[in-house]
Order: structure tokens, then C-alpha cells, then sequence
């Protein structure tokens, strides 16, 4: 329900708002003066506040400002017995959505009141249309598997059930994710996304919870987690069995209960949320190993969605490279180009250790690097890094004439290059995959000149 907060220190005046809004069926809440109206934003989850101008213990002008500062996409009706243009002027530069003189018109008040809401709903349509408008978010193919995935994901999109997606990387855990996310009853909600693989132990419990000022070194200002910013949408928890044993222990007690405090908070905070986790980790062999608990674990697999690698549905391939084709064909040519028969019989049999992710760079790199009309077997062997080809056309050609720490510093950096490429350039998870520390990455990185795409 759509929760308001009226901030006034007229009893008469909140009263009445309260009446006439409760009416129009949303949640109210009541503050008297400027501080306990702060107070409330600390503990609910707030659509939108009417605030006075004049009240005691902390101005109205003060308050708006307050508020812009830490919850800057949370609009603000201001409105005064003693309203003047300059003070709406000022009040509308702050960040105030409207300015309302007293005494109110209440038929006036409640359009304004819809009028703010829909642009607070424009505000996380548009957020949700930045995250969506990407051409990989579409489920290409129809072999066995993939029928399966869309039935599972048409069973269990409506339900607020929590679903775990198990699958390699770069099998397509997040598209699954977002496809339940935009056939359930939240679709309209926002789809937020955390990856907790990529977030150093020392700072996922403030990028999940939020924390308040002050409550470390350079907390400026109280900030908003992910629990918070996924109310009443879908929380996407990528790479799970990555978190710590001491995360996921607050993670549980948010998950049973919906409930949770921001980092040097007191006031608990309740959200409405639907969980989506997923895995490339055979997450049995992590809870047997005493890395991720049990109790989580049955609190997250509801239900259960395999994803299959793209070597188990190579029935897919030649869709998937048709859809890729036509997504990175240079602008200068008509239609997209194909591959012969000798090539795309290689891209079957090639057994796709980075699936989706590494066929979409592959193609993208081929579409860059080839002027070929029809591409041929001996260019897909020359652009995709397999084993097989790396032995023949490198150890054997290039390396020849290098002495042995330049060949060393040759093969590294390519190495690391067609890593960082199958995991999106991501550092943490191709450190992960490369068994090194994110730090020591970033040093070869600079040390080899590898451009990173942002």
C-alpha cells in the first residue's frame, strides 16, 4: 500500500489529511514537527511526504532539505498558512514537487497528491526500462531445456515463492532472473540486483542494509540499501554461495522475517520483497564443506531451476549465433552476415567453457575483427581461443622468437584478457575464475595496459 507522511504541527490540519487520504486508500503517517517526521523516514518505507513550512524544533525549508539530501528520490508537497512566491520559488528549487497555500483545497490536495505519485512511478518505470532495454534479455532457443526453463519460470513467476537458479557462469542466471521478475505480479516493483561476489566482505552488509551517518569513516549520509530499494519488487542475490558465513547470517534473519536495521541503526525497518538467488556453485558440496549454511539454503531453494550450459543445447546454437549475428552486424552492411557449414559445425562441437557470455563476445569480436561475406572454419578457429587452437597457432608461431619472460608476459596477458572478456570484464568474478585476489588482477591489469570496458 501506498504509505504518506504528513508532517504538521496543527492537529486539525493532520487530521484532516488523514482522513481524506486514508479515504482514497493509502497509509498514513503523522508527525508534528520536522524531527519526528526524520524519525519516521529512518523506520518506514515512505511514497511521499506533505510537510509544513512553519514548524517548531526544525523549520519546514530545513526539514525539505534534509530530506532531498538523504532520500533524493522521495517527493515532497510543501505547504503554508503563510505562502509567498518567493518561499514556493525557493521551496520548488530545493526539490519540492508542489507548493500548497492554506487553507487547502482538499480536491486540490489529493490531485497533487496522484500528480507526485505518478512521477514517482515514472521515476522507477524509467529505472526499470534502463535496466531492461538490453537485447540479451530475451530467451533464445527451443531446445528441450529451454522449454522446460519457460515452463518452470510461467509455474512459478506468480507465486512470491523464492527460487534459487542453479547454472555455470555465463549460462544466463540473471535473464532467468529478470523474465520471472517481468511476468510476476511485481513487474511494475523494481528489479534490483546484487552481486556478491563482487562486493568486498568489508562492505556487503552496508550495500545490503544501508547504513546511517556516521556510522563509519565516510558515511556522510544516511544511504539507502538493497533490502530497501527492492520494497515491494524482486531482490536478486547473484553468486550467493559467495557471501560470507557472518552475511549470511543477517541475510536469513531478513529473509524469515522481511525485516532488518541499517548499519548504526536502532529502528527496524520492514520492506516487502520476493528473492531470487543464483549459483554457478554446487551449493550441496559448499554446505557439506561447512561454507554455506543449511538453514539458508532451505530458507532460498523453494523452488529449484537448473540452467542448462550451452553445450547441453547445442540445438540452440545456430539461433543463438543468428540473434547475435544481427546484434553486433556492422551498420555499413545491409543484412548479417552467416557462417559456412565447416564453421558452424566447429561452433557445435566446441565446448563453450564461458556458454552464452563467451558466444556473444565471440561473435561480437568476429563482427569487429572479420570482413569476411561468409565466415569461414579458419576464421572462427583464428578469433575463438580455444585450447586446440591457442597450442597450434600460438606456441608454435608466435612464441617462437620470444625470449622465455616475454612469451611468460604474452600468454598471461592474453590469457587474462580472454578471461576478463568471458566474465564482461567483471574483475571479481575473473579473479575468482583465475584463482587470484581482485587486487593482484587490477596490478596486471595496469602492469599489461588492458583497457577494461566499463
Amino acid at each position: 500500500m501506498t504509505a504518506i507522511l504528513i508532517i504538521d504541527d496543527e492537529p486539525g490540519i493532520r487530521n484532516v489529511l488523514k482522513d481524506v487520504l486514508a479515504d482514497e486508500g493509502y497509509r498514513i503517517f503523522l508527525a508534528e514537527d520536522g524531527i519526528k517526521g526524520l524519525g519516521v523516514l529512518e523506520r518506514e518505507m515512505v511514497d511521499l511526504v506533505i510537510l509544513d513550512v512553519w514548524l517548531p524544533n526544525m523549520g519546514g525549508m530545513d526539514v525539505l532539505k534534509k530530506i532531498k539530501e538523504e532520500y533524493q528520490d522521495l517527493e515532497v508537497i510543501i505547504i503554508s498558512g503563510h505562502a509567498n512566491i518567493n518561499l514556493a520559488v525557493k521551496a520548488v528549487k530545493m526539490g519540492a514537487f508542489d507548493f500548497l497555500e492554506k487553507p487547502l483545497s482538499l480536491d486540490k490536495t489529493i490531485t497533487v497528491v496522484r500528480n507526485a505519485l505518478k512521477i514517482e512511478d515514472l521515476k522507477q518505470e524509467n529505472r526499470n526500462l534502463k535496466n531492461s532495454l538490453v537485447m540479451e534479455e530475451r530467451m533464445i532457443g527451443n531446445s528441450p531445456g529451454i522449454i522446460k526453463i519457460r515452463e518452470l519460470i510461467d509455474q512459478s513467476a506468480k507465486s512470491s515463492s523464492r527460487i534459487m537458479i542453479l547454472g555455470e557462469n555465463g549460462s544466463g542466471k540473471e535473464l532467468v532472473a529478470k523474465e520471472i521478475h517481468r511476468k510476476s505480479d511485481r513487474a511494475k516493483g523494481p528489479f534490483v540486483e546484487v552481486n556478491c561476489a563482487a562486493i568486498p566482505e568489508t562492505l556487503i552488509e552496508s550495500e545490503l542494509f544501508g547504513h546511517e551517518k556516521g556510522a563509519f569513516t565516510n558515511a556522510v549520509a544516511t544511504r539507502k540499501g538493497k533490502f530497501e530499494l527492492a520494497h515491494k519488487g524482486t531482490l536478486f542475490l547473484d553468486e550467493i554461495a559467495d557471501m560470507s558465513l557472518s552475511t549470511q547470517a543477517k541475510v536469513l534473519r531478513a529473509v524469515q522475517e522481511q525485516k532488518f536495521e541499517r548499519i548504526g541503526g536502532e529502528n527496524t525497518l520492514s520492506v516487502d520483497i520476493r528473492f531470487i538467488t543464483a549459483t554457478n556453485k554446487n551449493i550441496e558440496e559448499e554446505i557439506k564443506a561447512g561454507r554455506f549454511r543449511e538453514d539458508l539454503y532451505f530458507r532460498l531453494n523453494v523452488i529449484p531451476i537448473f540452467l542448462p550450459p550451452l553445450r547441453e543445447r547445442i540445438d540452440d546454437m545456430e539461433e543463438l549465433v543468428d540473434y547475435f549475428m544481427k546484434k553486433f552486424k556492422k551498420a555499413s552492411l545491409p543484412e548479417p552476415r552467416s557462417f559456412d557449414p565447416g564453421a558452424m559445425e566447429f561452433l557445435k562441437k566446441y565446448d563453450w567453457p564461458g556458454n552464452i557470455r563467451e558466444l556473444k563476445n565471440f561473435i561480437e569480436r568476429i563482427n569487429i575483427m572479420s570482413d569476411e561475406e561468409i565466415i569461414s572454419l579458419g576464421t572462427v578457429e583464428k578469433y575463438l581461443f580455444n585450447k586446440e587452437v591457442l597450442e597450434k597457432d600460438t606456441v608454435a608461431g608466435e612464441y617462437d622468437s620470444m625470449k622465455l619472460n616475454d612469451a611468460k608476459d604474452y600468454f598471461e596477458k592474453e590469457f587474462i584478457l580472454r578471461k576478463l572478456k568471458e566474465n564482461d570484464y567483471n574483475i571479481s568474478k575473473t579473479a575468482q575464475v583465475l584463482g587470484i585476489y581482485p587486487s593482484n588482477l587490477h596490478g596486471k591489469v595496469k602492469k599489461f595496459g588492458i583497457k577494461v570496458k566499463r
